[in-house]
């Protein structure tokens, strides 16, 4: 996928046409459990303050209709993700709406207040392991990846596996854009958490709702 057409691609679900090693190193402060992990720098910036929180999302109701509650970033807003209408929008629709063995179920748009977004996908095999559910989310984007890193540890009230890694698009002249990406497992459902740099954010713009986010993960009220 071209530049313009990830920029299309995430104009159109915002504005409603969907409503440091190797591969399994943790870096120091981010063992398996860990509550509070502190890898400063790349890859992981755990130096990044979470955002201030206003409001609370996720449960069968809200805006994002899966099986964990979060909170909001001030200024972000869910939505959920509908698939569009007429048979051009359904062939559109799935190209935006599957990747990786993945379904979007809502996106967490911060753009207005001058952030980035962060979207939550269900794994369409409810039951597969976190890790495996990262992995075949982060094939899926059709970009080059590299650098695979994982790490094991405690968001809110549940255990979880985060990943990073870098994606390259094969068909564009542009650096690596680095990604983040929290798999979560609540009532028998996989679910991924993910962001990236984007074009026209910064790891400062996204990483302070993501981490809010995922380090304030519940089961549904």
């Amino acid at each position: 996928m071209d530049t313009r057409t990830r920029f299309a691609v995430s104009a159109a679900l915002t504005l409603g046409l969907l409503a440091g090693c190797g591969d399994d190193a943790a870096p120091a402060g981010s063992a398996a459990g860990d509550p509070a992990p502190q890898a400063t720098g790349e890859p992981w910036y755990d130096e990044v303050t979470p955002a201030s929180a206003s409001g609370t999302t996720g449960g069968a109701g809200s805006p994002c209709p899966v099986p964990v509650s979060f909170p909001l970033a001030d200024g972000w807003t869910a939505k959920a993700i509908e698939p569009p209408k007429g048979e051009l929008a359904e062939l559109l629709g799935e190209a935006l709406t599957k990747r990786g063995g993945t379904t979007a179920r809502c996106e967490v748009d911060g753009r207005p207040a001058g952030g980035g977004f962060l979207r939550v996908w269900a794994a369409d095999t409810p039951t597969v392991a976190p890790r495996a559910a990262l992995e075949g989310f982060a094939a899926g984007s059709g970009e080059t990846v590299s650098g695979q890193q994982f790490r094991d540890l405690r968001a809110g009230s549940f255990d979880v596996t985060e990943m990073t890694w870098l994606a390259t698009n094969p068909l564009a002249e542009e650096e690596a854009a680095r990604n983040w990406a929290l798999a979560v497992q609540s009532a028998g459902q996989t679910l991924v958490f993910a962001v990236n740099e984007g074009l026209i954010t910064e790891r400062t713009d996204v990483l302070p709702a993501y981490r809010l986010a995922v380090r304030g993960l519940a089961a549904p009220g």
